[in-house]
């Protein structure tokens, strides 16, 4: 059929024509903005799923559902190796200055311009030059310790004020929050602790892998007072179902329930999967209804495109020691594996495979749902490295 009416979006990042099955995440995001929005208590969120489940696309509805609101919302991608600081640094600055131009009294907008200032100085003491600019002078003894445990804090009390005397709130969400080391992390946890001490207007939203949950606890042991962890997972196959057939229908085209099936048989109700096998079926298809042979035909091109573009990047950023430890579970099975069946895999003892691990962990391509587990955080990496290293 014609591509150019295909109604899913490829490509990593590019939202879905239907967000199946995530109603109640949306709805938990909807009621923490209303109570914060009305000044009361509520855990801010932080989610957490594997690769390719739609976390940033649920970030950038939620993102959306708070400017909805009269919230100031931004959003904030963490890297490897990229600090906090300057990140949310820059993203303060024009929160800030949005607040400053909101007509009413008092100058909370102002101080938080100069707390900023300030902050911004203490980066440039812990890290050298640092390039964010803002001509205002800053307010002394305020966020300009250098420390960010100390000095994140006291700027987002700064911002929530401000926030409160304009009648507006703030929204801060964060893709990637895992690749903040343990202080970054702790010094976010300590930020959203002084919010609800005060009961100022900010919330987090962040995103991030499973082990997410595990990190902020060993960072501060409170966190779990302070946030809820919805789970972002596979879609079930009756939402897997809806996830393709909606889209078809809104462009006056079917789909038989074999070519579900098969769709979610290969995609194992995966969102990302699911966008990309919708999308070549369609380009496949002759006409409607879509049937099973379109899936079938179309399987090849989706796991080139796959393999090009989604695992490969990720593939390309490992050592051939890394490349082993993870061909080796992939040789073991798509689920959870033991450490010491990797390790017998490799031929070599248990022991000599944790700074692999460690590497591994830290570049987020595995986790350990269970001590002495490790799995992939990538859906179907399995099958991926089993075509990358017969």
């Amino acid at each position: 059929m014609n591509p150019i009416h295909n109604p899913f979006s490829p490509g990593a990042g590019s939202p879905p024509p239907e967000l199946a099955g995530r109603g109640p995440i949306l709805e938990q995001a909807r009621i923490l903005l209303g109570r914060i929005r009305l000044g009361r208590a509520e855990k801010s969120l932080l989610l957490i799923g594997l690769r390719g489940v739609g976390k940033t696309v649920l970030l950038n509805e939620i993102r959306t559902m708070a400017r909805s609101t009269d919230y100031r919302a931004v959003l904030i991608e963490a890297h490897e190796n990229k600090p906090l600081g300057p990140l949310i640094a820059s993203q303060m600055k024009t929160v800030l200055f949005e607040l400053d131009r909101i007509a009413g009294a008092g100058d909370k907008a102002k101080r938080g311009l100069r707390v900023l200032r300030s902050f911004i100085g203490g980066l440039k003491l812990s890290m050298g030059e640092v390039e964010i600019g803002l001509d205002i002078d800053p307010e002394t003894g305020a966020a300009d310790s250098g420390d960010i445990e100390q000095d994140l804090p006291n700027l987002f009390e700064a911002l929530g004020e401000a926030a409160k005397e304009r009648d507006s709130a703030v929204a801060v969400l964060i893709d990637e929050i895992q690749y903040f080391s343990q202080r970054e992390l702790g010094a976010l946890i300590m930020a959203m602790h002084r919010m609800q001490q005060r009961q100022l207007p900010v919330v987090l939203v962040g995103a991030g892998l499973p082990v997410l949950p595990g990190l902020a606890g060993e960072s501060k042991s409170y966190a779990e007072r302070l946030f809820a962890f919805p789970d972002v997972g596979a879609l079930s196959k009756e939402d897997s179902f809806k996830a393709i057939r909606e889209p078809l229908q809104a462009a006056g085209v079917q789909v038989e329930s074999e070519a579900l099936e098969q769709i979610h048989v290969l995609t194992k109700g995966y969102p990302y999967f699911i966008q990309e096998w919708g999308y070549q079926s369609w380009n496949h298809a002759i006409g409607s209804p879509i049937k099973k042979q379109d899936v079938l035909d179309s399987t090849a091109t989706v796991i080139s495109r796959l393999d090009q573009n989604f695992f490969r990047v990720r593939f390309d950023r490992l050592t051939p020691g890394e490349k082993n430890f993870l061909h080796a579970m992939a040789k073991l099975g798509p689920e959870a594996q033991r450490s010491g069946d990797i390790a017998n895999t490799l031929g070599v003892k248990v022991t000599s495979i944790g700074p692999v691990r460690a590497k591994l962990m830290k570049k987020g391509m595995i986790y350990s749902p269970a001590y002495g587990d490790m799995a992939f955080t990538v859906p179907l990496f399995d099958e991926f490295m089993k075509r990358a290293m017969p």
